[in-house]
């Protein structure tokens, strides 16, 4: 796993990261191609299907430069297996005592689902330093986390969870936020459809809303 300079650096340069369900292990060379086209630098594949893992590890060979992380980690047996495909970054959901237990023994980058005060306060007191806002607009959405930006100025957070390109720059715009997960860069249709031009442009269109532009 990449450490979290590497991670910072990488979202820093592409604040909006591709949150995407594969279904196709075929598609993950293509799919890595078309975002970097576009020109991301992370995407986090969740484990919802039976080729995530399979795509995770092929997206991570295709595409060196490409941070490819693992979505919907909500067991220690899916850290096990996120960390053998390869995942640069794990993230959950939420955070379960058993799952605390789990992640407590890696070292990578992982970003721990929260959605209050409280959740975020245990999640950086055991040494997260940048927490998932999960599920963002139906746990408060932007006013949300604008509201915990003054009493935690220290925490980070990756809201994910109804991001849209119409609302992202109210998350971005944030001193907390580094970053957001959108699921509409690349969709079932246009994986299927093998539209990978439509992704690459989709792509940069994120791109430039995570620059402001």
């Amino acid at each position: 796993m990449k450490n979290m300079t590497a991670f910072r650096a990488a979202i820093e340069a592409a604040p909006i990261v591709p949150v995407l369900t594969v279904h196709e292990a075929a598609h993950a060379e293509p799919l890595a191609e078309a975002l970097i086209k576009g020109g991301m630098t992370s995407v986090e594949i969740t484990l919802r299907t039976p080729a995530a893992l399979e795509v995770i590890r092929r997206m991570s060979e295709a595409q060196k430069d490409l941070l490819v992380g693992a979505g919907t980690i909500i067991s220690e047996g899916d850290v096990d297996a996120a960390l053998k495909a390869g995942s640069d970054f794990l993230v959950t959901p939420g955070t379960s005592p058993l799952l605390l237990e789990a992640l407590s023994s890696h070292d990578g980058i992982i970003l721990p689902g929260v959605a209050s005060a409280s959740e975020a306060m245990a999640r950086f007191d055991e040494g997260y330093g940048v927490l998932k806002f999960f599920p963002a607009e139906a746990a408060g959405g932007a006013k949300f986390l604008k509201a915990l930006a003054g009493p935690l100025p220290h925490m980070d957070f990756m809201p994910t969870g109804g991001i849209t390109p119409q609302n992202a720059s109210d998350y971005l715009g944030l001193p907390n936020v580094i970053a957001v997960g959108g699921s509409w860069i690349a969709t079932k249709d246009e994986m299927a459809n093998g539209d990978w031009a439509a992704i690459t442009d989709k792509a940069r269109d994120a791109v430039k809303i995570g620059r402001g532009a």
